[in-house]
């Protein structure tokens, strides 16, 4: 897998919550690949300049010392041996901070009293990378996949006679440990062979990570029966394990994880519109910034490209304003704060043309 920094809620709210004069936050297309370097150095090298020309527009004190700190990352050879395909840099005068995103995000430099929310939310959001168990007689792997990279396996520790549970030989039963016969019996013996295997699965696969089958056809019924993984997905993959490239392996797990986005987002919209009728949804920004102050939103989506500015005050009322802070920024912190969920989406997961959309724990009048 390509290596990639995911920040957890602490972590998010500690960048989200810092405050200082001159805090930079650049985002750029980076690469794994060592040819291309030099190139992504180039890209930092301009993103660093823009930034300097934005702080010495805001005469900012410490300009100095903030450039210093992004300047370091240019020769960081260690920093360069471990690139992915996204990176996000922030800094201020005495903190900085690399980001790897394993997606190839926008180039952005921005400058303000705080790092950008709508880039830090692509590094804490889940990347598109699955596990996946290969299983058919004798043999069984778990790999994880995503990202264009190569499968990752991992070693799974299996009993001793696995790879000879499902095979029979014929010595009239002297020798051998008894077996059930039959149509039955073998389904029996397929059961034994992937609840051994799937064991194992689970004792190294995260709970929370999307697990996808590929399994020989005869042994598929028999792992999803005994199966305890809750994220083992109802699409597999219809292949012998045996038959499939590595990025053979990896288009179908990118098909599979971008139907079931797909069917998550169309479950969203349709109790979206649900929730609406109740007034417990809403894409106006009014509301959401009112929402956002009492405390109300369950779940925040945010278009990543989007900048909408202005301010919200402590009752909740939205004042919008081309030179203000940003109004994402200062609702996802909230939003996060008070217990809810921030999503950063494109604008065609979201509804309305809006930069927003929001479920409520319960509805709010706007002051």
């Amino acid at each position: 897998m390509y290596p990639a920094d995911s920040l957890d809620q602490t972590q998010l709210l500690d960048l989200l919550d810092f405050r200082g004069a001159g805090c930079v936050t650049l985002t750029l297309a980076s690469s794994p690949i060592p040819a291309d370097h030099e190139r992504v150095r180039g890209d930092l090298r301009s993103a660093i300049s823009d930034a300097e020309r934005q702080l010495e527009q805001h005469d900012i004190a410490d300009r100095d010392r903030i450039v210093e700190r992004l300047r370091a990352y240019e020769t960081d050879e260690p920093f360069w041996t471990h690139q992915s395909r996204g990176l996000v840099l922030v800094a201020a005068a005495d903190r900085d901070q690399a980001i790897r995103l394993d997606v190839e995000p926008e180039s952005q430099v921005i400058v303000a009293d705080r790092f950008a929310a709508a880039s830090l939310l692509r590094a804490a959001a889940s990347p598109r990378v699955a596990w996946v168990v290969q299983i058919s007689q004798g043999a069984v792997r778990l790999l994880e996949v995503g990202g264009g990279a190569a499968p990752v396996e991992h070693d799974l520790s299996l009993p001793d006679d696995h790879a000879t549970m499902l095979e029979y030989t014929d010595t009239d039963g002297q020798a051998d440990y008894p077996r059930p016969q039959g149509a039955t019996g073998e389904q029996l013996e397929r059961e034994r062979y992937c609840r051994a295997a799937q064991d194992a699965v689970v004792a190294v696969a995260p709970a929370d990570a999307p697990l996808i089958l590929n399994a020989a056809r005869d042994l598929e019924r028999a792992y999803r029966d005994v199966n305890t993984h809750r994220m083992l997905l109802d699409q597999g993959i219809d292949a012998h394990p045996d038959s499939l490239t590595g990025a053979e392996l990896d288009e179908a797990v990118r098909e599979i994880l971008e139907s079931r986005e797909r069917d998550e987002l169309s479950e969203w919209k349709e109790r979206f519109g649900t929730l609406r009728a109740d007034a417990l949804a809403t894409t106006r920004l009014e509301e959401v910034a009112a929402a956002a102050a009492a405390s109300a939103i369950e779940e925040l989506r945010i278009d990543v490209d989007a900048d909408p500015r202005g301010r919200v005050d402590e009752f909740g009322r939205l004042t919008r304003s081309d030179d203000g802070p940003s109004l994402i920024d200062d609702l996802a912190s909230r939003v996060l704060h008070a217990g809810g969920v921030v999503r950063a989406v494109t604008q065609q997961e979201l509804l309305d043309g809006s930069p927003v959309a929001a479920t409520l724990r319960f509805p709010v009048e706007v002051p």
